[in-house]
This record gives structure tokens, sequence and C-alpha cells, in this order.
């Protein structure tokens, strides 16, 4: 556990460190918030078509409502807590990877419903709007990463421990620490 604590915490400080660096936020966070709001735009354009993305500005057109999807509102965060607490637990890259990318998908999935929901709360009353961006949205990402995190490690195989038991027919052989073994019949 006290491994697994230091790694978390060393490294959400590195991730959190390189991710505000300039060149960073504007090679790559930059153009990925850019790419959540033309996504958030084409889902929306799905049943309203007067809605535009410019960057990472959303707009709709009719009123000139728009809403810019600045840092801590693009998930980013989240999948940096996501990324340090699944690859500080001990289990085998290939889960790591695969639990990784199944989080990224969920937790920018509830990204683009939060943003969204933002996009037309803000048109419809900016008191909900601000309640709903500040306290609602901020907890329920930073929960779907634990969640994903949780059911990431409900999902992992057991760890080895030196290999399967023997058994003979009469029943099963268990091995001892001091290397002998113990027979233990089953009853039917």
């Amino acid at each position: 556990m006290t491994r697994f604590s230091l790694l978390f915490v060393v490294l959400l400080i590195s991730l959190f460190t390189i991710e505000v660096l300039q060149p960073v936020q504007q090679n790559v966070i930059l153009p990925f918030t850019s790419g959540i709001a033309w996504v958030s735009v084409n889902l929306i354009q799905l049943f309203d078509s007067g809605v535009i993305a410019a960057g990472k500005v959303i707009q709709d057109i009719e009123s000139g409502f728009a809403v810019s999807i600045e840092p801590g509102c693009n998930g980013v965060e989240a999948l940096i807590i996501l990324f340090a607490a699944i690859f500080a637990f001990p289990a085998p890259l290939k889960h790591k990877l695969v639990g990784f990318a199944i989080g990224f998908v969920a937790i920018q999935g509830l990204n683009l419903v939060r943003i969204i929901s933002l996009f037309y709360l803000g048109q419809w009353n900016m008191v909900w709007f601000d309640w709903f961006h500040l306290y609602l949205w901020q907890a329920l990402i930073i929960l779907d990463a634990l969640v994903v995190w949780l059911i990431w490690l409900r999902m992992l195989p057991p760890p080895e421990q030196g290999g399967p038991p023997q058994a003979n027919g009469d029943g099963d052989c268990q091995d001892n620490r001091d290397g002998t073994s113990d027979v233990q019949p089953q009853h039917a």
C-alpha cells in the first residue's frame, strides 16, 4: 500500500506539473480541447444545426451565446488522476493499458454530456449554469474517474501465488510453507 501511495503521489505531481507547462498547453492541451469542442458541436448538430465551434468555443449562431472549454473543463485532470491510480497499482501492463483506454472513453464520454448540458443550461439560466458547472459536474467527472478505477480493480485477475496446488485422485493437495503437502479428502 505504501508503494502504491508513493507512486500515485509522484505520478500526480509529475503529470500535473507537465500539464501546466506552456509548450504542453499550446501543443497538446489546447488542440485536445479544440477537438472536444468539435466533437461536442458535431453531436449537438444532430438535433440543433445552429451551433458552431471556433477553437475551444462553442457558440449558438442565433442567440450568440457561447461557452469556452477552459482548462479544468476538458477532463484532462480526471484522466491524470485515473492514469496515476492505474499505473501506480501493481498489475500487468496490458491490464493497465486496457483499463486506461476504457477509462479515457468513459471520462470523455461523460465530459461531452457535461459540456453539451452546460451549453444549454447557460442559455436557459446562468444561476443553474454556475451551480452545475462549479459544483455538480466537477464532482461527477472526478467521481467517474474513481468509479472507473474501482471497476478496473475488480476486473483484474487475482495475483498468482507460486502456481496452482497439485491434486491427486483422493483429494486436494495444498502446499505448506515448509515445502510439505497436506492431502485433504473431499466429501461428496
